[in-house]
């Protein structure tokens, strides 16, 4: 279903002591928009939601919610520096039509 790079769970590890939620999950949403296009969205949450899929990554705890989940599908998250000093998270989705794939 979804993938996480070894720089997107160490800064999701990272986040998680520094807000004190080392246990929370995290909720990733992604709302396909009136253009086509994705909007994703991520945070921890304790909330339990019927039809939540739950993932785990090496003490990380995803959760992707059942309108989300085919969405997400083959999604990878990368944390990446987008500019000198500015890291981010990014999501490699080919379901997106926006999507380009990284050039390699």
């Amino acid at each position: 279903m979804i993938s996480l790079t070894s720089a997107a769970l160490e800064q999701i590890k990272i986040s998680a002591a520094e807000g004190d939620m080392p246990t929370l999950p995290l909720r990733i949403a992604i709302k396909e928009q009136d253009d086509g296009s994705f909007h994703y969205a991520m945070g921890f949450d304790e909330q339990r939601l019927p039809g939540d899929s739950f993932l785990s990554f090496d003490g990380v705890n995803l959760v992707v919610s059942q309108t989300s989940k085919d969405l997400a599908e083959g999604m990878t998250i990368d944390f990446v520096e987008l500019e000198p000093g500015k890291s981010e998270f990014i999501f490699l989705n080919p379901n997106d039509p926006t999507y380009v794939p990284p050039r390699r």
